[in-house]
């Protein structure tokens, strides 16, 4: 019974040396340690000991381990949101695809008045074949237009047979068969004063007549019927009448075309009339082709602008002239920018650079080798070639000048996530 009542107070004695202990531990103080003998107290009180250790520490390991991988855990999400809007296109692809990059800086930009036009055969460039008969048309050959002909190539050829006023040529050639008799009469019969003066002149004035027309009938006639030339040397550019049409005399059949030298008229609205002496040339962009072309680049020159407008129009046209180098269309209706006063200092890029979504314009500026980023731009003024860029951009940006839509197509793709990217 003692000895269970000593047992008892050596471990309330124990426990309160351990209570103490944990208390000064957490305030930092520093105490001896009592050493008791009794192996069974001993044992107790490490046990004790050891399990408030270990959930202490467990404790605070596992506070530790969660801080730190939550601080890990935010820094890669702040790491990627940093890179979330970065497009990697690897530069080997880059160069396959054409991508191409400019350093964007200040430079002149000429003021734009962009309308619509029309390119026109110049005067002088154009002439058209005409039927010198009444008759029949029969094509010689395969006439096309667009096709190459030189001046005096036969075009058509018009047959008179079979015609209640007969054929022309016939007639011609008798009437200056009589003229020429008569002629011939009455200038034996005025040497010996059998005629007047007059009537002889008559006569003469008669045979010259019959001797032109029928000379002039006579020169492209052949046994099928007239033939009919072409005026110029040029290009077929239009095919007036059918095979088997009946023409008369002086009507159009053929228009040649030379295309060395045309015209450009552009209509312009009333509002920029204030404006139009300040134009001095213009670009503009052919349907076919989507080309833009320069008028400094092609010998053009202003020739003119309307001091009205139509009646029944409210534009105002303006007329310029070029040299044709070959691949451009007279008669085809264009997109023209009128190119007036020059602005100093502004940004400017090539259409090619834009892209557009839903009517918002991109650009993509070059972070380093690989990276890319889509970025907004408002657009200005227009001359057809290049852009000014009001905002979005600023002087010293690389931006994809070429290739805009491949970068384009990288971003949608999603091909290399963007966090991937190492700098």
């Amino acid at each position: 019974m003692k000895k269970l009542i000593f047992m008892g107070i050596l471990g309330l004695f124990a426990l309160g040396a351990c209570n103490n202990k944990n208390t000064q531990g957490h305030e930092g103080h520093g105490h001896s340690t009592v050493t008791h003998n009794n192996d069974e107290h001993d044992h107790e009180a490490e046990g004790h000991t050891h399990g408030t250790e270990g959930e202490c520490n467990g404790d605070h390991k596992h506070d530790a381990a969660d801080n730190h991988q939550g601080t890990a855990a935010g820094h890669d999400e702040t790491a990627e949101a940093a890179h979330s809007d970065e497009i990697i296109l690897p530069k080997a692809k880059a160069d396959a695809a054409g991508v191409k990059v400019s350093i964007v800086e200040p430079a002149p930009f000429q003021q734009v008045i962009k309308t619509s036009g029309q390119v026109l055969a110049a005067q002088g460039d154009e002439s058209v074949a005409v039927a010198t008969v009444a008759g029949v048309v029969s094509f010689r050959g395969k006439v096309t237009e667009g096709m190459s002909v030189g001046s005096g190539t036969p075009l058509v050829t018009i047959s008179s047979h079979n015609i209640a006023d007969g054929d022309p040529v016939q007639r011609a050639r008798i009437a200056y068969e009589v003229s020429k008799k008569e002629y011939e009469r009455m200038k034996a019969l005025v040497k010996n004063k059998i005629v007047s003066d007059k009537d002889f002149a008559q006569a003469e004035q008669n045979y010259e007549n019959a001797r032109i027309s029928y000379e002039a009938l006579a020169k492209n006639h052949s046994a099928i019927g007239q033939n009919i030339t072409a005026p110029i040397a040029g290009y077929v550019k239009s095919i007036l009448v059918k095979e088997g049409d009946y023409v008369t005399i002086g009507q159009p059949l053929v228009s040649v075309t030379q295309n060395r030298r045309l015209f450009l008229r552009a209509e312009v609205s009333e509002k920029y009339y204030p404006y139009l002496r300040t134009i001095n040339s213009a670009n503009f962009r052919t349907p076919y082709n989507n080309k833009v072309y320069e008028l400094g680049t092609l010998n053009g020159r202003l020739l003119s602008f309307g001091k009205t407008a139509g009646d029944n129009s409210f534009y105002v046209p303006v007329t310029f002239e070029f040299d044709n180098k070959g691949d451009i269309i007279a008669g085809s209706f264009v997109e023209v920018y009128l190119l007036s006063s020059q602005l100093e200092n502004v940004l400017s890029l090539p259409r090619t650079a834009l892209t557009e979504e839903q009517g918002i314009y991109f650009v993509y500026l070059q972070l380093d080798e690989e990276g890319y980023k889509k970025q907004e731009v408002t657009l200005g003024a227009d001359n057809g070639k290049n852009v000014q860029i009001l905002t979005g951009i600023k002087p010293g940006d690389r931006v994809v000048t070429e290739g805009a839509y491949q970068v384009r197509l990288a971003s949608a793709s999603n091909a290399i996530p963007a966090h991937s990217h190492e700098h």
